[in-house]
């Protein structure tokens, strides 16, 4: 089978795109920042490619030879100090490894993108016909999605592009594990007002590596999942894991002022916030979802919340991050 280069593989999907990769055969090379990402990379079956989005020449070197691209790696801080750095990665790192990937002659490009690059401006339920607004909205992560994205639509490559929505499951530290955590403690000071739709890691990874097994370049794919208001996800975690949670939403007026004054704090302390006016603004966003074109072409499940839920905490539980 063919060699494949991935970005990302140190994070939560990255590393499920890393196993289906492996597990259909595919030498996978997987850029790495550090020793101890090395390790995990190793251990899933990749080769380690020590190097940065920034990192041309190491690009170069480990593009040599390979038959695609995957890149998940992302910048996904709500923080606006965080701006500048995030504009590097998901911009310029994805125009830099975009302009390598021609040069080795490289002839696949599969990109994640998000749905923000769509932008929470959108209302109403998104399909791929729904015109982008990434490109006007003040969150920056969402500008830097958009504009990644458009780098990979303009580029000469044969592309895919994935837009996935909430994305949930085992080996997730970091994203919703940080709010089931908070719920297991019992320290959830409040709960967002706004609609998520929960999708798959495990389903995502597997849609991407069936994308380019069909060969269905120049199409973008909505990767979404079962729908459900934050005061319902954070409802079905406390019975679940036998908690106490707040009984309502908090109004998005409330959490956009909470959060102006907590990133006015920042601003002295010099010191990430637990809520950014730009998260409060998105969880205040009533995400709707149709990735019926991504079920008919590439088998896409989406998974019911409750057996999802169900695996994720099992595996949170096993790795000692519950009570």
């Amino acid at each position: 089978m063919s060699d494949v280069f991935l970005t990302g593989a140190g994070g939560f999907l990255g590393g499920h795109l890393l196993r289906e990769l492996v597990a259909a055969g595919h030498g996978v090379r997987a850029l790495s920042r550090r020793p101890e990402t090395d390790a995990a990379i190793t251990a899933l079956g990749g080769t380690p490619v020590r190097g940065n989005l920034a990192d041309t020449d190491a690009l170069q070197r480990a593009l040599d030879g390979c038959e695609a691209v995957f890149h998940a790696a992302a910048d996904t801080s709500m923080w606006r100090p965080h701006a500048a750095a995030q504009i590097a990665t998901n911009v310029t790192g994805t125009e830099r490894l975009l302009r390598a990937t021609e040069r080795a002659g490289v002839s696949a490009f599969m990109h994640t993108s998000s749905v923000s690059a769509y932008s929470h401006l959108i209302h109403g339920t998104m399909t791929e016909a729904t015109p982008q607004r990434g490109g006007e909205s003040w969150v920056s992560y969402e500008r830097s999605k958009y504009l990644g994205e458009q780098a990979v639509r303009t580029s000469a490559l044969p592309w895919i592009v994935f837009n996935p929505s909430h994305i949930l499951g085992p080996g997730d530290r970091h994203n919703w594990a940080r709010l089931i955590r908070l719920i297991d403690a019992q320290k959830l000071p409040g709960i967002p007002p706004g609609i998520g739709a929960f999708a798959d890691v495990r389903e995502i990874a597997r849609a991407q590596v069936r994308a380019w097994q069909r060969g269905r370049f120049g199409e973008a794919y909505l990767l979404g999942g079962e729908p459900a208001s934050f005061v319902d996800f954070v409802h079905r975690v406390g019975a679940v894991l036998g908690r106490r949670t707040p009984r309502g939403a908090t109004p998005a007026w409330a959490l956009m002022a909470y959060a102006r004054v907590l990133d006015g704090v920042s601003r002295l302390t010099r010191r990430e916030p637990d809520v950014t006016p730009e998260g409060a603004a998105l969880t205040s966003h009533r995400l709707h979802v149709d990735s019926s074109k991504a079920r008919r072409e590439l088998d896409y499940v989406e998974t019911p919340l409750d057996a999802l839920l169900a695996d994720t905490l099992a595996w949170m539980r096993a790795e000692g991050m519950l009570r």
